[in-house]
């Protein structure tokens, strides 16, 4: 069928009904029906734009991981504009992707059970695997940048820093999902998770950026 900005939009607000329903009671709370209920559409509607509910729940997987990845872009570049060393703009950016309230629990539900689901429809694998690719890139790049201007060493492995710290971040995503109240010594968990990121981005980044060091 044609795209237009009316066929967009529904899909998006079908995308987002499915998003609340896995993050509020799974992927199987997720029915075509409930889909229907939750975005005020009838069921015949999203058969209209999704021949599936496999096609429905990728839209949806995909929807949120785009509208993550946009996000953290955001920060990037306005932490570029106003000048902040990587090291201090990886330290903003990278909680994004933690379960830290309420939307970013949700966010990290649906993940969680995309990421099950994964194992056993290759569509899904293929859009985890992408998302995590992307990330994955932005990191190496941060840290190729990070060598232009003098805060990273030459030598440094960019792709293997890039490996170890998306799943340092992963890794603390599911600690705080766990749990989010805790605390770790005299430190919160969201506190102690934030100072275990800050080192390793200092053993990352040393040095000092020759371009626009305050």
């Amino acid at each position: 069928m044609p795209r237009t900005a009316d066929h967009d939009l529904r899909r998006q607000q079908m995308a987002a009904a499915t998003h609340r329903l896995i993050a509020h009671a799974g992927l199987d709370a997720a029915t075509m029906a409930a889909v229907a209920r939750e975005a005020g559409f009838s069921v015949g509607l999203v058969q209209h734009y999704f021949a599936s509910k496999d096609d429905l729940l990728l839209f949806a997987y995909r929807q949120m991981t785009e509208h993550q990845l946009a996000r953290v872009a955001r920060m990037v570049a306005e932490g570029e504009a106003d000048r902040q060393p990587i090291r201090a703009i990886l330290l903003r950016c990278m909680p994004e992707l933690w379960p830290l309230d309420e939307s970013r629990r949700g966010e990290y539900r649906v993940a969680t059970a995309f990421h099950a689901r994964a194992l056993d429809v290759p569509t899904v694998a293929e859009v985890a695997r992408e998302t995590a690719a992307v990330v994955r890139g932005q990191i190496a790049r941060a840290v190729e940048n990070g060598k232009e201007c003098g805060e990273v060493e030459p030598a440094t492995d960019a792709e293997r820093a890039a490996l170890e710290l998306s799943a340092l971040i992963a890794g603390l995503a599911e600690e705080l999902y766990g749990e989010p109240e805790g605390r770790k010594g005299h430190r919160s968990r969201t506190e102690a998770a934030t100072a275990i990121l800050a080192d390793r981005l200092v053993w990352y980044f040393p040095g000092v950026c020759r371009h626009h060091d305050r």
